[in-house]
């Protein structure tokens, strides 16, 4: 398995930068390995809620389904899956202000069959960018 941790300050209020990420439609915004993410189901945004995410990683497009696992009051869980791996996405949220929360995000991703080789090879990718989304994602929540 692999696993990126970040963490950082968005200057966004606690609730409102929750809002923002429960929609995972908003990867497009703040995700630079998203190329689209489209909600395949209707009606508010809750647990159980799900996603189509397309998104490209050395040089291959490949398609996750994730579904919100569990909103609490200061965590977010999505859980994506495909027939090569399972991403599970935990952001973990600490008012710093009234206009500040802290962001911790956690990404980790289980390799299935085969795929699960290339491992190695692939953490220092996903470091890079797990980085990318530390620098993108403050500015894109808040020039919502």
């Amino acid at each position: 398995m692999i696993t990126v941790e970040r963490s950082f300050l968005v200057g966004l209020p606690l609730d409102v930068l929750i809002t923002y990420l429960e929609d995972f439609g908003h990867t497009e915004e703040w995700d630079p390995g998203t190329v689209r993410c489209v909600r395949i189901d209707e009606g508010p945004v809750r647990p159980g809620a799900s996603w189509d995410n397309t998104s490209r990683f050395r040089g291959r497009t490949t398609n996750l389904v994730y579904r919100l696992a569990s909103r609490e009051p200061q965590q977010l869980v999505f859980i994506g899956v495909n027939k090569t791996v399972t991403a599970t996405d935990v952001m973990r949220f600490e008012a710093q202000s009234a206009l500040a929360t802290r962001l911790s995000y956690t990404a980790s991703l289980r390799f299935k069959g085969i795929a699960r080789f290339a491992e190695p090879f692939l953490r220092a990718e996903f470091e890079a960018l797990a980085d990318k989304v530390a620098q993108r994602l403050p500015s894109a929540a808040v020039g919502r």
